[in-house]
């Protein structure tokens, strides 16, 4: 789904882009407007995205994007209807270039739109705690719950009979049915990304989103990150305990479980009826497939088939980690 909080500052037309970019390319039509940036597999016709690493070479080989900031050495990747941009930083430039069109992604300062709820339409409409305090743009749905010191920040959608701990924070989230998220969480703030630049830290727009799915629920101190170009995703019936962090952009399969104090670092993508004990790390940019089962303290740094039992670090069959450790 496209993102329904943050508005896009686009369209601009190309030689915007370049000039921003610190570019010149005079054999490309720079009257050309461009309405939007996107990741490889999102993008459409007069929309630049971004291609950096070969990992991603069977996506990008398919893009519909007509413009695509790039390197040398990956541009032949492309299809011929995407036209290469190159550059010497392609995660610095697109930090860049999602920064003009989506100007309010970068920062995640306290949110002064909240009222008291006593003060807002909800006040009827929902059993609330002491201090409950919540922002613009947010619809809450019916029979839901709000602890006590809970600030529900702007761009939030929750659905029917949901459950919100107290001490939690959520923003740019959206939420369906029957979710419960306990105290102490944050959902839906800026996610971890900076790229080095002149001595300075390029901090990375964040213009995605969270989605939880419905039945989930998150665990006290828990915190799930927005989505820097796509979107956070939690699938239906998960549930996650105590002290957890989900990164930006990973997405979790319908029916899993994950024990207290995993890590999942940004764009992961973990499978159907996934089990992960506690204390167990997974890199980032990894795919864990289906009815994967991952024991306790492993760490998990390349890419899990589906039905597989891992333990260990890094990661490997159980049967094998077992017969190295007797």
């Amino acid at each position: 789904m496209g993102n329904p909080f943050f508005k896009n500052n686009g369209p601009f037309k190309l030689r915007d882009i370049l000039r921003d970019l610190n570019l010149t390319n005079n054999q490309i039509n720079q009257d050309q407007k461009i309405i939007d940036i996107k990741d490889l597999q999102n993008s459409k016709s007069n929309e630049i995205t971004f291609f950096h690493s070969k990992k991603y070479k069977t996506v990008a080989n398919n893009t519909k994007a007509s413009f695509c900031m790039t390197t040398e050495n990956l541009k032949n990747e492309l299809p011929k209807e995407c036209i290469p941009i190159i550059v010497e930083n392609v995660l610095v430039s697109t930090s860049l270039i999602t920064a003009k069109f989506y100007p309010n992604s970068i920062n995640d300062d306290f949110d002064n739109t909240v009222n008291d709820i006593n003060k807002t339409e909800f006040n009827n409409n929902v059993k609330y705690g002491k201090n409950v305090l919540i922002g613009q743009n947010v619809s809450i749905g019916l029979n839901c719950l709000i602890g006590h010191n809970t600030i529900i920040e702007k761009n939030v959608i929750i659905g029917n009979n949901c459950s919100i701990g107290s001490n939690t924070i959520i923003r740019n989230s959206l939420i369906k049915n029957n979710v419960r998220i306990l105290d102490n969480c944050v959902i839906g703030k800026h996610g971890f990304g900076f790229f080095p630049k002149q001595n300075k830290n390029l901090r990375y727009p964040h213009m995605g989103i969270v989605i939880i799915e419905d039945n989930c629920e998150i665990g006290c101190g828990s915190t799930i990150d927005r989505g820097s170009m796509s979107n956070t995703t939690i699938g239906k019936n998960t549930y996650l305990d105590n002290q957890i962090h989900i990164a930006h952009n990973v997405t979790i399969g319908e029916n899993s479980i994950i024990a207290g104090q995993v890590g999942i670092a940004g764009s992961s993508i973990i499978g159907k009826n996934v089990k992960i004990g506690g204390q167990a790390g997974i890199s980032g940019h990894l795919k864990i497939g289906d009815n994967v089962e991952i024991a306790g303290g492993s760490g998990v740094i390349k890419d899990i088939p589906d039905k597989s039992k891992v333990m260990g670090y890094p990661a490997k069959n159980i049967r094998q980690f077992l017969k190295e450790n007797k």
